[in-house]
């Protein structure tokens, strides 16, 4: 067991989240109880997840994609009341990351990923930002993009969208977890054989095929269930609490 307000000061630190001009708030979204034996992790705090959570009897829920967004309707209705009103009526603490939990070098979305699929990191995407939101690094041996494909597919159980902008063997990579297809430009700019990210986008297209760059869009929610789930272990690990990581699949 620990005090909720303990829990959530600690991750505040380890992700450093005041330092990040985000498009939600991080941290503490909304309180539950006092204290914490059990946390349940997830990527979104949909009301399947919820529910979820609920059913699990955990504490706290801990999730990548919170609430409040900024340019969303804030009147308390539809499914917005629907998912309060069950986070308060069962007293459920909602503890969301988003930017922060992308870019940690331990428990982050694509340090995670990256682990995953094997993939040796050399830097951020952006050069001197300690901040940069993606990664850069090589594979540890060359192959095909219709290779890179199958191994994606294969680890993240998720068929990904190939855009091939050459024929060239694959050896360095970037990569962005999400909804990062915008970030193209950068990983153009460091001359990597492929770009991966989560999402992507109609000019996305025209820009790998016209700058020679291979690039594959394999799922916002494939991609990011890594980083919530290393963050509830390591709380787990840290706090000796218990701990669940629920996978509500979104085909994005």
């Amino acid at each position: 067991m620990v005090a909720r307000n303990e829990l959530v000061a600690y991750c505040n630190q380890l992700l450093d989240s005041e330092a990040f001009a985000d498009y939600c708030p991080n941290g503490l979204q909304v309180e539950g109880r006092d204290s914490v034996h059990k946390i349940v992790s997830g990527v979104t705090a949909s009301q399947a997840l919820v529910d979820a959570a609920i059913a699990a009897d955990a504490d706290l829920l801990l999730v990548h994609h919170g609430y409040f967004w900024k340019g969303e309707p804030a009147a308390v209705v539809g499914s917005k009341q629907r998912r309060l009103k069950a986070l308060l009526g069962h007293e459920l603490n909602l503890l969301a990351y988003h930017l922060p939990l992308d870019v940690h070098a331990e428990v982050g979305n694509n340090t995670q990923l990256a682990r995953l699929m094997g993939w040796q990191i050399s830097g951020g995407l952006e050069p001197g930002n300690p901040r940069s939101v993606g990664l850069h690094g090589e594979l540890l041996h060359a192959c095909s993009g219709a290779e890179l494909a199958l191994q994606l597919d294969q680890v993240l159980e998720r068929s990904p969208l190939h855009i091939a902008g050459h024929d060239r063997p694959i050896k360095r990579i970037a990569w962005c977890t999400g909804a990062a297809q915008g970030y193209i430009d950068k990983a153009i700019a460091l001359g990597v054989d492929a770009f991966v990210s989560g999402e992507i986008s109609e000019p996305t297209v025209h820009a790998a095929r016209e700058n020679g760059i291979d690039y594959f869009a394999a799922g916002h929610h494939a991609t990011e269930r890594y980083g919530v789930r290393a963050l509830g272990e390591h709380l787990a690990e840290r706090f000796g609490l218990q701990h669940v990581f629920i996978d509500i699949d979104n085909p994005v």
